[in-house]
């Protein structure tokens, strides 16, 4: 008997999926995690505000969600001082980076990013039979410049740029990123993650006219919001980008519960600010611990620390194994040279005495 009828493309990907997640890792090692510090989820919580409105529309989940979320598009577009027909809303960054793909990439197009960023946008591009082409980071940040000459050494559709960048927790001012936008080619479209821009400083912001059709820009409830599980995203765009959105999206694929708590979440100010300073106190903390232990921490401009080993690729994952093997759940960078680092997201009191705890016994196995 023959095997499925797959598509060529399909045929030549890989069964995979770009990370095993904490619950894989679980369910392999016979245990929970002690402390769950790895996946960059916001351990302090949604608004209580997200969480009650959440709540109160349990009994409604009978009905499918807004198609055109409008609610939240609507309270997003005065957040932003931009309009409604500016903002589309997705399930999460990752879902809004497969509508992308699928709007701009064919077989065989040209897609650039840097060596090492996050997997789950060149996971969409080899899905829609995209071609990557990767620069390597400079000095531990991405590097617009190279990204955009290589984008117009093989005319690329898309360019991927995080802003801060996950996994080395590092950021590029907005004024960089705006002065090499003008060797961006001509018909290539910036795609700008900027899921951490809460936790980053003013400076890293791009100022530029939302309705520059050459840049797309994702943000998410995911981080700061502290809602990942929610699966709440959104694209700021010109209008006509914006658009083009409904040609392919999944238009109830959002989820009603998830719209409402976004909207409460987005209203409710004080909580941002509580938690962005749990943030901040949480990253000195790691900070203190890595130099405690020899170890060099990164500057962040995100809810993680990147903390240098100080050896090499085999090194670290021996750290971050010994970790893991302690009920400590951590990640790392997987491309050299950013992989002889490991990433700590920030966690509550508790996640980071067990660090503290935990980590001179880790590197003292991993040494031996």
């Amino acid at each position: 008997m023959s095997g499925p009828y797959l598509t060529s493309l399909a045929m030549s990907l890989p069964a995979t999926v770009p990370f095993v997640g904490p619950e894989a890792q679980e369910r392999q090692r016979g245990a929970p995690f002690l402390a769950r510090i790895g996946a960059n989820e916001n351990v302090f919580g949604p608004s209580p505000r997200a969480v009650e409105a959440m709540a109160k529309s349990a009994a409604d989940i009978w009905m499918y969600g807004d198609p055109e979320s409008h609610d939240l598009r609507h309270a997003l577009a005065a957040h932003h001082g931009v309009t409604p027909d500016h903002i589309m809303v997705g399930e999460g960054i990752d879902g809004l980076l497969g509508y992308v793909v699928r709007l701009f990439v064919g077989p065989g197009d040209a897609v650039v990013t840097s060596d090492g960023a996050y997997p789950t946008f060149n996971y969409h591009v080899a899905g829609f039979g995209g071609m990557l082409h990767r620069v390597p980071y400079r000095d531990d940040r991405e590097d617009p410049a190279a990204l955009f000459a290589l984008a117009a050494e093989v005319q690329a559709k898309l360019v991927y740029l995080a802003n801060p960048d996950n996994p080395m927790g590092s950021w590029t001012t907005g004024a960089e990123i705006k002065a090499a936008l003008a060797d961006l080619p001509e018909h290539s479209v910036l795609i700008l993650d900027e899921a951490y821009a809460e936790c980053a400083p003013a400076e890293a912001e791009l100022k530029l006219s939302v309705d520059d059709p050459r840049v797309l820009r994702f943000r998410t409830f995911s981080k700061a919001y502290g809602m990942a599980g929610a699966r709440v995203g959104y694209a700021i765009g010109a209008p006509e980008v914006i658009l083009a959105f409904n040609k392919v999206r999944n238009h109830f694929g959002m989820n009603r519960s998830a719209q409402i708590g976004a909207l409460a979440a987005l209203e409710d100010g004080d909580w941002l600010a509580h938690v962005l300073a749990q943030i901040d106190i949480s990253r000195r903390r790691i900070e203190e611990i890595a130099q405690a232990n020899g170890l060099i921490p990164l500057p962040s401009a995100t809810n993680f620390v990147t903390v240098d080993c100080g050896g090499d690729g085999a090194y670290a994952r021996a750290v971050l194994q010994a970790l893991v093997g302690r009920g400590l759940f951590v990640r790392m960078p997987f491309v050299a040279p950013q992989d002889r680092c490991i990433r700590i997201s920030c966690g509550t009191k508790a996640d980071l005495d067990l660090l503290e705890s935990h980590l001179p016994q880790a590197l003292a196995e991993a040494r031996g």
